[in-house]
């Protein structure tokens, strides 16, 4: 199925990392199964974003990036999700940065859901660790529908709308993204990931949003985007 699917779409999100660990044998076997320039991101495991908040998650970081060092050069970066309930506190997460990062330099996508990390302290404290900050729909406040200032991987994720997992989008709604998707500039091809997968809209939405991007695409030089 993911070959297959790689010759329509050049990146996937690996959600199921979140729930349950991968051997680095299965992230080896995905990475030869799809063409050299297809691109993986994974989310990290609930364990370090929901049930640690980020604390002392030194040893449970070391074994997700060892299993998923199997991708080799076609992780393209890691996501990061936080529980609609954890508050922002500056130094947990930024010694949790300081510690990813003396472990890593792969991408990190971060899609917090509590309004106090929609703050100018954040932001910088994401700018300084190469973090970008997640567009999201639907979106908990409206700072969230757009990414952060300053991502270098300008990533979005939607969810499904008006029904989170489940509705499918309109022609409308994708058009606009594709424009806001252009508008933005980064030091990476901007990443559109679809997640209302529950009644299976996310890959026809993702198909219908690539021609839009096609059909529209500026002059040569520009990096599409990535869905």
């Amino acid at each position: 199925m993911l070959a297959r699917y790689a010759t329509r779409f050049d990146v996937v999100e690996i959600n199921s990392s979140f729930y349950r660990p991968h051997r680095r044998e299965t992230y080896e076997r995905w990475a030869a199964s799809v063409p050299r320039g297809f691109r993986f991101s994974v989310k990290l495991p609930r364990t370090i974003s929901h049930e640690l908040r980020l604390r002392g998650a030194g040893p449970a970081l070391d074994r997700f990036l060892g299993e998923v060092e199997g991708l080799g050069g076609k992780l393209g970066g890691l996501l990061l999700q936080l529980p609609p309930s954890f508050a922002a506190d500056l130094r947990d997460a930024s010694n949790f940065l300081r510690m990813l990062r003396r472990r890593s330099d792969v991408p990190l996508a971060c899609e917090p859901r509590h309004p106090s990390w929609f703050d100018a302290r954040v932001d910088a404290l994401f700018q300084r660790h190469a973090v970008s900050r997640v567009a999201a729909d639907p979106a908990r406040l409206p700072a969230a529908a757009r990414p952060g200032e300053g991502a270098g991987w300008p990533y979005w994720r939607w969810h499904g709308a008006p029904r989170t997992y489940y509705s499918a989008y309109t022609d409308d709604a994708l058009a606009q993204l594709a424009a806001g998707v252009a508008a933005v500039r980064g030091t990476q091809a901007p990443w559109v990931i679809f997640d209302n997968t529950a009644h299976g809209h996310a890959v026809d939405d993702a198909a219908r949003f690539q021609s839009l991007v096609e059909s529209g695409r500026p002059a040569r030089g520009r990096e599409r985007p990535r869905a």
